[in-house]
């Protein structure tokens, strides 16, 4: 079933190696010029574009921007036991991990007198996505309001689609979830029309204020993505995400059940989604294609499936060793990678790139996904060679502090001067001996 790259007996470059493996051909840039106007708009009139856009684009008109706060409440009360109490755990899991992330304020002593403190400031307000097109995820909720809470950020506000099934709210699980995290305040608006929302602002239909935010986090279709870019600077985002991504470099010692099952869990998102196999193992490859080929026709999703592993984002890529492979999966750069290899411990180790990795038989990316205290906000496309996946510093800044006293900065100044004069910056040397000069 799934395309395949034989890289046997070669050792590409880099260059060469992100050229032939296979990757979703989403381009961001086709779509920003269907996404300006969106954007424009909002700008302009605020609330009203984005309900209009929402009318257009998600088939229903909430009465409102913001959801009311016994919306989220009768959310929760009637959400399914099972479902609240996973929630429960995965929140549970994630706030254990998350919290000790969190970073302490440093002070250095740079001579006697003079120190440098680096501060750890949270922004002041958040807006976190959370989609609700080919699936609903109050997971992403949990993801995104977790590490902002214990950054200490002041103020969030969770955007999700509004749902024509629901009245023009998002989806209930969505607002159970944000109720369950404390959240106070849900906007019924997605896509493009959102995140130029939540950078703008405005009024709403009842005359409230819509604040707007200082960073926005999250992932989403394309059209999303393109808003992210074009409003880059006058918000911060954390990444520009593209469909989601799994890798498994593996060996003859996997089980070719386990990594079918891993490939169609993460093509079930999206018809783009890319599911790619890297192994040393022929044998594992036909095994794979062969549980794959069981699998698909009975899965829930299969029509979706069957398209993203089809697709030329998806495939085997056939290597001579595990070290070769390493190369393999640290030049695509997975947004999840899975190790399934003898020694999978010692292999992850060395792995550069990639945004998350899952380790051994018992760590499959479901796992993530729900419950394993990691964060599921991950880089996509190649990202994870320079780019984090969500965490407390996403919504955390560095403010340096600089205190010398004056016997502190006499001692230096000298040199101050020097180096100002070098770059012909003479009023930058006045700065200092100006406090001398008497």
């Amino acid at each position: 079933m799934l395309n395949r790259t034989d890289l046997r007996g070669r050792t590409p470059s880099p260059a060469e190696l992100r050229a032939a493996l296979p990757r979703a051909g989403t381009d961001v840039d086709a779509v920003l010029h269907l996404v300006r106007p969106i954007v424009d708009a909002v700008r302009e009139r605020g609330a009203e574009a984005a309900l209009e856009y929402g009318e257009r684009f998600d088939g229903v008109r909430p009465s409102a921007i913001r959801v009311p706060a016994e919306e989220r409440v009768r959310a929760l009360a009637e959400l399914d036991p099972a479902v609240r109490e996973a929630l429960e755990e995965a929140t549970t899991r994630a706030r254990k991990v998350h919290a000790d992330q969190r970073r302490a304020d440093v002070t250095t002593e740079v001579v006697e007198g003079g120190t440098v403190t680096e501060r750890w400031v949270p922004v002041e307000r958040v807006g976190l996505y959370a989609p609700g097109g080919l699936a609903v995820y109050p997971s992403t909720v949990v993801m995104n309001v977790v590490p902002a809470q214990t950054a200490g950020v002041g103020s969030l506000v969770v955007c999700s689609p509004p749902q024509a099934e629901f009245g023009g709210l998002p989806h209930p699980t969505v607002l159970a979830a944000a109720e369950l995290l404390g959240v106070d305040e849900v906007w019924a608006v997605g896509g493009a029309q959102a995140v130029a929302l939540l950078a703008y602002g405005g009024t709403d239909t009842d005359g409230a204020e819509l604040v707007p935010v200082d960073v926005v986090t999250g992932p989403g279709n394309i059209y999303l993505t393109a808003a992210k870019r074009l409003l880059r600077g006058l918000i911060g985002i954390d990444s520009e995400a593209g469909p989601t991504e799994i890798a498994v470099l593996a060996d003859d010692t996997a089980d070719p059940a386990h990594v079918a099952a891993d490939l169609i869990s993460q093509a079930e998102h999206d018809p783009l989604a890319a599911s790619v196999l890297v192994t040393t193992s022929e044998r594992l490859a036909d095994a794979v294609d062969a549980e794959l080929a069981r699998r698909v026709p009975v899965t829930k999703h299969t029509e979706r499936v069957t398209e993203a592993l089809s697709g030329k984002q998806s495939g085997i890529v056939m290597v001579s060793t595990v070290d070769d492979g390493l190369r393999v999966v640290d030049a695509y750069a997975a947004e999840h990678l899975e190790i399934q290899t003898a020694d999978s411990r010692a292999v992850a180790a060395r792995v550069r790139n990639a945004g998350a990795v899952f380790v051994g038989a018992y760590a499959p990316v479901s796992l993530g996904d729900y419950c394993a205290g990691s964060n599921h906000v991950l880089p996509t496309g190649g990202f994870a060679r320079h780019s984090s996946g969500l965490s407390v510093q996403s919504f955390l800044r560095g403010i340096h502090v600089v205190d010398y006293s004056e016997e502190a900065l006499r001692e230096v100044a000298g040199k101050v001067v020097a180096l100002a004069n070098a770059e012909d910056l003479p009023a930058h040397g006045e700065a200092i001996t100006a406090r001398f000069e008497q």
